[in-house]
């Protein structure tokens, strides 16, 4: 690399000189414990080249962050980023002591990553949804200031067996380091990697720490085990480490040559969950060496007889909604939102709101501050790899195996994350010998989701995509009885998953995979931010409701039976949980329209639109309720019966007045009984709705009220008169 000409000398900002400052006092106080994390967040340079690195820089961009944030733009004219190099650049004060490690931890960045200091090649990595360390100890200049250049290519330059992300609903493939940059200075021994796994049934947690040491060291290390929020101290102790085997480092970083690996027992341990996201913190300490980690006590599994989840012990039925980072970086409203902390925590608690407790983090990763946010608020995720539907680019198991390895040991410390997901409406077959690869690493044992593709193992769940309404997309008519008649009358057992899409991989003898089934996308509604239908959805809507709906005629007509969706699938119970799509998505009314959409009036603020909150909201209540009324017509002054699902996915008996009403502009009906849910289960109540003599159309409701809300669901009753 050249030297750099005409660079303007990047200054610190005060508060991190302070802060670098601060630090190197507290490392020279504590001498015994040297490690030194410099953050390397913030203002960078930026050019971009055909190729080589850049020798002049005239704009400046946010790490993390995407290089459409430059300011001045530098690709004013490019829209689709399919060819060239995008090259950050820094300068950093180092201390003068010396370290014995040294690395740059990048978290994520795309489409394949170069590394520069001052002015000589240090590495570079394909992979785009993963972290990766690069050793620069004999590239730095202690006590100096140093220059690190980073390199971003675009998306169509990686080779073709690397993972890519590619996805039919984006564009714009935005290259860019969109998670956090550190330089880790630290002696030895030192801590390369912890991972926590709690045994919930024990009241202890079991710690495998790796240890990098010199081959004179015979290293111990000592540990404080704390309450994270009160600091409270649990537990402290100190242990040996044992020497092994020196295998190739999976993430880039230098390997390790002890472990150790002991357990801590934590008396009257605070379980975590949604309704109680307790979390606890383990500091490891070497003679030179520092780590902290975060951990809470979860344990989550599927159980094969209750065909439904199991967290803490406890049946769990999920529900939830999904995100999807990669579609939302092309909203034209994103800017800098999904590095803005206070808003990804407004965000999950307006999830929380809508009473969703699982989150799928939809065909790529989210930046890291994703992850620590669900762990403190209590939101369960998901975590699905970049690969969906069919591929245009051949995949390697090998290959997976190795990034899979570096995702699940970067984030297994998480106990949001529930479940690791390998791809999204997919039938390769290279993806699970990588899962079976990797899945011995998580001690903690969570559960591996293969797409559309046969189940690594019985244990693991199935993804199930039942998109109902695309039968009027693909040009069908609703018959003479109507389309909620032909929707919702019947149960069928195709709910777009491996059964339908890998039907050759059903084990011999069986008709659908024994793997419990999770509804994780199901809908096909999609409106954007501006009440227009998507490319997806215009000939749902010209069909079901005509060409001249307003916009607000609209969002009604999606709330309304995107409610009747979540109402009958979790009253009929055929899956282990229901999340809606999507929680986030992207908004392109103009050309080129998108496909799908979330369901925010305004983003940027968090807020829903009024008639999804409303409708949507209340079908995803702890006890919701399903009118199972689908008829189109009924006959003037006849009594009908209205069945009743009262579904109570909380763990104790329901037990209360259910109002039934029928009104028009007025009441003209009321009647009420008691329910006696059981928890975790489905009651059935039966109605008798005598119907009204006028002709007309009617709202029929069935309400109760649940934590000082009205949880409700309704159902329109056409009355025709009776022929004379």
């Amino acid at each position: 690399m050249k030297k750099h000409k005409n660079m303007t000398t990047q200054k610190f900002p005060k508060f991190f000189t302070l802060l670098l400052a601060s630090a190197l006092l507290f490392s020279c106080a504590q001498k015994e414990v040297n490690r030194l994390v410099i953050n390397l967040n913030g203002e960078w340079q930026i050019a971009k080249t055909d190729s080589l690195p850049a020798d002049n820089f005239s704009a400046t961009v946010p790490v993390p962050g995407l290089v459409d944030l430059a300011s001045p733009a530098i690709d004013a004219d490019s829209t689709h980023y399919e060819n060239g190099w995008y090259w950050y650049r820094r300068t950093f004060a180092l201390p003068d002591s010396a370290f014995e490690v040294a690395n740059l931890k990048i978290l994520k960045a795309r489409y394949h990553t170069k590394v520069y200091v001052n002015g000589i090649y240090a590495g570079e990595n394909y992979f785009c949804f993963s972290p990766v360390y690069f050793d620069l100890k004999k590239y730095l200049k202690q006590g100096a200031e140093n220059e690190i250049v980073i390199g971003v290519g675009c998306q169509p330059q990686l080779p073709d067996t690397i993972q890519n992300g590619h996805d039919y609903e984006t564009e714009r493939y935005i290259p860019g380091i969109y998670d956090d940059v550190q330089l880790i200075l630290a002696n030895k021994p030192y801590i390369r990697n912890v991972q926590c796994a709690p045994d919930i049934e024990k009241n202890s947690v079991r710690i495998v720490a790796e240890i990098t040491a010199n081959q004179q060291d015979s290293p111990e290390i000592s540990y404080i085990l704390t309450e994270k929020t009160s600091g409270k101290k649990i537990a402290s102790g100190k242990v040996s480490c044992t020497k092994v085997k020196i295998e190739k480092s999976a993430d880039g970083s230098e390997p390790s040559n002890y472990k150790a690996d002991f357990e801590v027992v934590i008396k009257d341990a605070q379980l975590w969950s949604p309704e109680m996201p307790f979390l606890y913190q383990i500091e490891l300490k070497t003679a030179a060496d520092a780590k902290t980690t975060t951990f809470g006590m979860r344990e989550f599994h599927f159980d094969p007889e209750k065909r439904m989840a199991v967290l803490n012990g406890k049946p769990f039925y999920l529900l939830g909604t999904n995100v999807v980072f990669q579609r939302f970086t092309q909203d034209p409203d994103r800017a800098s939102l999904p590095w803005d902390r206070d808003w990804v925590v407004k965000l999950i608690n307006k999830y929380k709101e809508m009473n969703w407790r699982i989150v799928r983090f939809h065909i790529g990763p989210v930046p890291d501050c994703w992850y620590e946010i669900c762990d403190s608020l209590g939101m369960m995720v998901q975590d699905e790899f970049a690969i969906s539907g069919k591929q245009l680019q051949p995949l390697r198991s090998a290959l997976l195996a190795e990034e899979f390895t570096r995702w699940v040991r970067d984030r297994w410390n998480h106990p949001s994350i529930v479940i690791w997901d390998a791809n999204n409406e997919s039938t390769t077959l290279e993806t699970a010998p990588a899962i079976n690869e990797v899945r011995k690493l998580d001690l903690s044992g969570r559960v591996w989701e293969n797409g559309w593709a046969k189940p690594a193992a019985l244990t693991d769940p199935l993804e199930s995509h039942p998109y109902m309404f695309l039968s009027y997309f693909v040009g069908e008519k609703p018959s003479e009885k109507g389309y909620l008649h032909d929707l919702f009358s019947l149960v069928s057992d195709d709910l777009n998953d491996a059964n339908g899409n890998t039907p050759d991989s059903i084990p011999e003898g069986m008709k659908l995979f024994p793997n419990i089934r999770f509804i994780n996308e199901y809908g096909w509604l999609w409106l954007n931010r501006n009440g227009s239908p998507t490319t997806l959805t215009r000939q749902v809507y010209s069909t079901l409701w005509g060409d001249s709906l307003s916009p607000q005629q609209r969002f009604y007509h999606y709330a309304r039976n995107l409610a009747m969706l979540t109402e009958y699938w979790r009253a009929h119970r055929q899956t282990a949980g229901v999340m809606h799509f999507c929680g986030l998505g992207y908004s392109l009314p103009d050309s080129p329209v998108g496909a799908t959409c979330d369901n925010f009036s305004d983003v940027k603020a968090v807020t829903f639109e009024p008639e999804f909150y409303k409708y949507v909201k209340p079908a995803f209540a702890p006890v919701g309720l399903m009118l199972d009324f689908w008829d189109k017509s009924n006959a003037a002054s006849e009594t009908i019966k209205v069945p009743l699902y009262v579904v109570n996915d909380t763990d104790s008996l329901f037990n209360q007045e259910v109002t039934l009403t029928l009104t028009k502009d007025y009441e003209v009906f009321r009647t009420t009984q008691k329910a006696n849910a059981p928890a975790l289960q489905v009651q059935i109540m039966n109605f008798e709705l005598p119907l009204p003599a006028d002709a007309g159309n009617y709202l029929l409701k069935a309400g109760i009220t649940l934590n000082g809300e009205e949880v409700f669901c309704v159902r329109d009753v056409r009355v025709d008169s009776i022929a004379p």
